[in-house]
């Protein structure tokens, strides 16, 4: 929309207290608010993946950064972990955060789901659900509906009691109901479409005045808008011809699984994604995620999701500016903008211009707005558009606010990339500063007695089990054996069907063995060698789980824990004989000694401080540390570390897992090249190291003064090389096209030197560039100098009449610079 930082405030104030009107323009061309066409631009930020204390700065940045609208997510398991047990405190407070998103002068689009996938544990239903007699989920079953009404329905009226909604005055101008249904409705028959309806039926019930959204719903009943998610979404056409045409997730990179490299997008396809998106009549578009953030706790899902939800995001997982992508993306926001009023009300026309090139033109009486788009993978193309001529580089849409001259195109970056590093804790020398205490897990009752809590004559999925109150889940059983027994030999082994997460086998006190598999498999065979004794024998299995299924038909269905069989093998020659004890009676024990006691959050239990054990399993350590100075996001390397989880002055950071390593192949050394179709694995790095070797401590987590941070190491690892560390920028550089402006910036720091700086026709990359075969006549590097140094940011005019004339012939002239902050 065309509106200022400032119109959106003083518009903001205004109707804080007065109804506004949302709904579908006739022609089904745009949303419209109050009468006014928009086009709008959205950004995904969830909340329990941040800090209440790190909303403001994450709202303010993300309007800044252009943006109309923050989405969020609403977690169902986060707000409701015990039937009829709500949680609305800290980072669950969903009410502050769209108040938040109010007072920044945004709008809100909430996705109640209740389902919601987003990588979240269990997709967001909580595990109670799956146990309650006689449900089915996301389908036509009274149980389930019931349950999914009464939370949509406190959710709502959550929002109305605060007068949140845009027709109360409030900032909520779309809500979603379920989530990518159609993506998985096949797999539910009729009555996934049944179900369907009566989501759509069940929502409009609830009067909120403003419109309602199912994305990926190809069949969504007419009173929703169904919207589209993907990598790509130019080629989406809404279901009801008088509906807009949205697209609510735009991934700008993606998710990352323990085992998996590190995906990433680059600034030019997101932005020819987004250009393409409205040249070809959309009208709102959702960045997913616009800040990812971290899954403290055990939020992660998939299973195998890492504690780090960064997804390559315009705002980082600390909240600092993903540069270049973040300033890209601004500026195509800034054109966008400039040219909603044709966007919106423009007669289109399209022309085919060949080599893969295409026309679109916006036209109203008084003014047009035009897009070249080139979709070839390969060539850049040079056109003949209304007289003039046109160079439009492979894979890119150039934007012609006027029709005549190009504001933007999608593959030119002019804006800076900024180099983030990690610097020591300066407080202390660490890591030889900290002083480790331990405490061994407590296995005993469950490995040499197997005493339980529940027991059972079968095996039975750790979410019927355990109730997601815990990752762990001991399964114990015992086993008499006679020598006569058919099973008895000198040869006899213990073969285990798991679930493709984590087993710790224990036979008669004595670990026997560990297996997880990788990312993707959900089951597996594990089968070690034994040495029982005659009589009784105590078979203890401990199953661990890092998150449950979040996504796919039917995910909630997919087992977790062991789910069998169980049984004792004996070779005897070329005879084997299987004794099957998925029949026999089984003890439960949900969770550690050391969760129960609540150790990571107590002051009174005794720790060891002697001869503190490396390489052990089932270990907890304990250590203090002086928080870093200043306000930079703040990291702890947990390298040398094997499996386990967390905590800072008891609240929990998040599973930690440094010894499962990325995949060896699919890296490469060139730089990503944007052009083509992406995937998430076209551009990836981290191969061969630490799937995540870095983990965020938000500064609302630590004091001022001492802190202390305990871990649970499950497989066993090394904490002396533990440190703290600050994220900040180091230096900022950026190669500038003539007539373009820089802006320069060390994002709250100033900027000490100038390393580099050319106008002409300079070579190379950031960190590398060298002067080109022709120079601006002014010195570059003096007048940057000038207008920078000792600054928290600087702007310069890219053109002769700064730097002066240039012998540089059919060159097209770029100011390269590199900054030190």
């Amino acid at each position: 929309m065309i509106i200022s930082n400032l119109a959106i405030l003083l518009f903001f104030s205004f109707v804080v207290n007065l109804a506004f009107a949302v709904n579908i323009s006739r022609d089904g061309r745009a949303i419209t608010i109050d009468g006014k066409r928009r086009v709008l631009l959205s950004g995904s930020i969830h909340y329990p993946r941040s800090t209440t204390e790190m909303w403001p700065d994450l709202i303010r940045k993300s309007r800044e950064g252009g943006l109309d609208a923050i989405e969020t997510y609403v977690f169902w398991n986060s707000h409701e972990p015990a039937r009829r047990q709500y949680d609305f405190s800290g980072n669950n407070d969903l009410v502050r955060f769209i108040k938040t998103i109010q007072k920044e002068g945004l709008y809100a689009v909430l996705r109640i789901g209740p389902y919601v996938c987003a990588e979240w544990n269990y997709g967001g239903f909580p595990v109670w659900l799956h146990n309650l007699p006689g449900i089915e989920l996301r389908t036509t079953n009274d149980v389930f509906m019931n349950e999914m009404q009464n939370f949509t329905a406190l959710i709502v009226d959550m929002m109305k009691q605060e007068n949140l909604f845009a027709s109360q005055g409030g900032p909520i101008i779309l809500a979603q109901i379920e989530n990518e249904y159609g993506n998985v409705i096949t797999s539910y028959g009729d009555a996934g479409k049944a179900y369907i309806d009566w989501c759509a039926n069940m929502a409009e019930s609830l009067d909120i005045g403003i419109p309602w959204i199912m994305c990926q719903e190809s069949d969504a009943p007419q009173s929703m808008i169904n919207t589209c998610n993907g990598w790509y979404c130019d080629q989406f056409t809404p279901s009801n011809p008088n509906s807009p045409k949205m697209w609510t997730e735009n991934w700008t990179g993606w998710f990352k699984s323990w085992g998996g490299k590190d995906p990433h997008r680059t600034a030019e396809d997101v932005a020819f994604a987004v250009a393409r998106f409205f040249q070809t009549g959309g009208t709102f578009q959702n960045y997913y995620m616009y800040h990812g953030g971290t899954n403290f706790g055990r939020t992660a899902g998939g299973p195998y999701i890492t504690t780090s939800y960064d997804y390559d995001a315009p705002l980082d997982e600390y909240g600092n500016l993903n540069q270049p992508k973040y300033g890209h993306l601004k500026q195509l926001h800034d054109v966008l903008h400039s040219m909603e009023e044709t966007l919106t009300h423009g007669n289109i026309s399209t022309q085919d211009l060949g080599n893969s090139v295409t026309a679109t033109i916006y036209a109203t009486e008084t003014a047009s707005s035009c897009f070249l788009g080139n979709t070839n993978t390969s060539s850049d193309i040079t056109v003949t558009f209304q007289g003039n001529q046109y160079e439009v580089p492979a894979w890119s849409v150039s934007i012609l606010p006027d029709c005549k001259i190009v504001g933007y195109n999608t593959a030119k970056v002019n804006t800076q990339t900024s180099v983030m590093v990690k610097k020591p804790n300066s407080e202390e020398e660490q890591p030889s500063s900290l002083k480790w205490s331990w405490k061994p897990e407590n296995n005993d009752k469950a490995t040499i007695f197997g005493k339980g809590q529940e027991s059972t004559n079968q095996l039975l999925d750790q979410k019927v089990a355990a109730n997601d109150a815990s990752d762990y889940l001991w399964y114990m059983t015992s086993v008499n054996l006679k020598e006569d027994d058919l099973v008895w030999s000198n040869n006899m082994s213990l073969r285990v069907n798991g679930t493709g997460q984590i087993l710790h086998a224990y036979v008669n006190g004595k670990h026997i063995g560990s297996q997880w598999a990788e990312y993707g498999i959900f089951n597996y065979i594990f089968e070690k060698t034994v040495k029982l004794t005659k009589g009784k024998n105590v078979i203890s299995l401990l199953s661990a789980t890092v998150g449950f299924a979040n996504y796919g038909p039917k995910y909630d269905l997919i087992e977790a824990g062991l789910s069998g069989p169980v049984q004792l093998v004996g070779k005897k020659g070329d005879e084997t004989i299987i004794k099957d004890l998925s029949g026999h009676r089984w003890t439960y024990k949900v969770g550690l000694e050391g969760f129960d006691n609540k150790i990571y959050n107590s002051d009174s239990l005794k720790w060891q401080e002697d001869d503190v054990p490396i390489n052990r399993m089932m270990t907890w350590y304990k250590a203090t540390f002086k928080a870093p100075l200043g306000t930079d996001p703040v990291v702890v390397d947990l390298l040398g570390l094997g499996k386990g989880m967390a905590w800072v002055n008891g609240k929990s950071i998040g599973r930690y897992w440094p010894s499962y390593l990325a995949e060896e192949d699919g890296c490469k050394n060139e730089p990503c090249d944007y052009r083509g179709s992406y995937d998430n694995n076209k551009c990836v790095t981290n191969c061969g190291k630490p799937t995540q070797r870095w983990y965020h401590i938000p500064r609302s987590f630590m004091e001022n003064d001492v802190n202390t941070i305990v871990l649970f190491e499950e497989f066993g690892g090394n904490p002396s090389t533990v440190n703290f560390q600050t994220v900040s920028i180091a230096s900022a550089c950026a190669k500038i096209d003539e007539n373009n402006t820089l802006e320069l910036s060390c994002q709250g720091r100033p900027i000490s030197g100038i390393s580099f700086a050319s106008f002409g026709n300079p070579e190379g990359t950031c960190g590398a560039f060298e002067k080109g075969t022709c120079q601006g006549a002014n010195d570059a590097l003096s007048i940057i100098k000038n207008a920078c140094v000792g600054k928290e940011s600087c702007t310069i005019d890219v053109s002769e009449k700064t730097f002066g004339s240039s012998s540089c012939w059919n060159v097209v002239k770029r100011l390269a610079v590199e900054a030190a902050c």
